[in-house]
């Protein structure tokens, strides 16, 4: 380990201990009461048939006596909502905002193991609270170095304990290189390169029927762009279902693109940190001669290098065997 390393490795246990030492953070209720409707919600999307989360009924003549929520409810009860925020005394996330600043960006869930004291029943109102109880590393994985950070929540109505889970996730620097190294063979729109670090975490696209010729185009280098009509038809990207004059019988085709283009527009993106690649970094609108727009990450060039008109020329990133993505480099 180098000195640097060695810091970082020091400022990461430092901050383990701090929050470490702060306990159990302050109670956080549920923004609602155990309801019957979300349970239904709940069990229609899990497939779950067990009568006595559903039916009056049934639930009454069961060793239960009446209506009952599903265990593994217990964390939905306090989930803060799509605009909900970390408390300050939070200590996963206080723990993840500490690695982010480290370099180590990237997220897995590693584990999760959830203990239930009993059932729940409807009008119960939780209260939810957590602490740090390790962080270890740096370790060497597959994914990058990282560190392992266990959390344990505590599930409570009143003062009693009803419900505990262990998270435990792996927070870890994906390797990133410069510029991926070249590989010798190119299509006719640009060169390929080989480029595994982006597999770490890269969304991969969703291939339909309309856009699968696309996504074929990339793996050997062709950056294909779809075309309504023949010879001389209206060309569309991104490629849509029906041309641009209406006719549902239509079928369309496609015309391989120079590669070459211009900047039309960019942005530079400075955060949220993004898994294997390093800040910041730009996507640009390209341009093409044949008069469409292609966006794609513009790769081995300085942000503030890059301005609008800049010539660039597609390239195509090998993630693996099933994933190639379009990019530009400038010329």
């Amino acid at each position: 380990m180098t000195g640097v390393e060695a810091g970082v490795a020091e400022t990461v246990r430092a901050a383990a201990d701090r929050i470490a030492a702060w306990g159990e953070s302050s109670p956080r209720p549920a923004r609602d009461p155990v309801n019957q409707a979300m349970i239904h919600n709940w069990v229609e999307a899990i497939g779950d048939a067990n009568p006595v989360y559903v039916d009056a009924e049934i639930a009454a003549a069961s060793v239960h006596g009446g209506l009952v929520a599903p265990p593994a409810m217990a964390q939905v009860w306090t989930m803060p909502g799509l605009r909900g925020t970390r408390t300050a005394d939070d200590p996963l996330g206080a723990m993840m905002a500490d690695l982010d600043a480290a370099g180590y960006t990237s997220v897995v869930a590693t584990d999760s193991q959830q203990t239930y004291h009993r059932y729940l029943r409807v009008g119960e109102r939780l209260t939810a609270s957590a602490r740090l109880e390790d962080v270890q590393g740096p370790k060497r994985t597959a994914l990058g170095e990282g560190w392992f950070v266990t959390t344990r929540t505590v599930w409570r109505v009143g003062d009693e304990v009803v419900a505990e889970m262990t998270f435990r996730v792996l927070k870890f620097a994906p390797p990133v290189s410069e510029l991926p190294a070249a590989r010798p063979d190119a299509g006719p729109s640009g060169r390929i390169i080989d480029a595994p670090e982006h597999a770490a975490g890269v969304l991969r696209p969703v291939i339909s029927r309309d856009t699968e010729f696309f996504w074929a185009g990339t793996r050997i280098g062709e950056l294909r762009i779809q075309r309504w009509g023949g010879e001389g038809g209206a060309l569309r990207h991104p490629p849509g279902t029906v041309g641009p004059d209406g006719d549902l019988g239509a079928v369309p085709d496609h015309v391989v693109a120079s590669g070459r283009g211009t900047v039309y527009s960019y942005v530079v993106h400075h955060h949220p940190p993004v898994p294997g690649k390093r800040l910041p970094f730009v996507v640009a609108l390209v341009q093409l001669p044949e008069g469409v727009r292609v966006l794609g990450e513009l790769i081995g060039a300085e942000p503030d290098a890059v301005h609008v008109g800049m010539p660039v020329q597609a390239v195509f990133l090998r993630v693996d065997d099933d994933t190639t993505l379009p990019a530009w480099e400038a010329l």
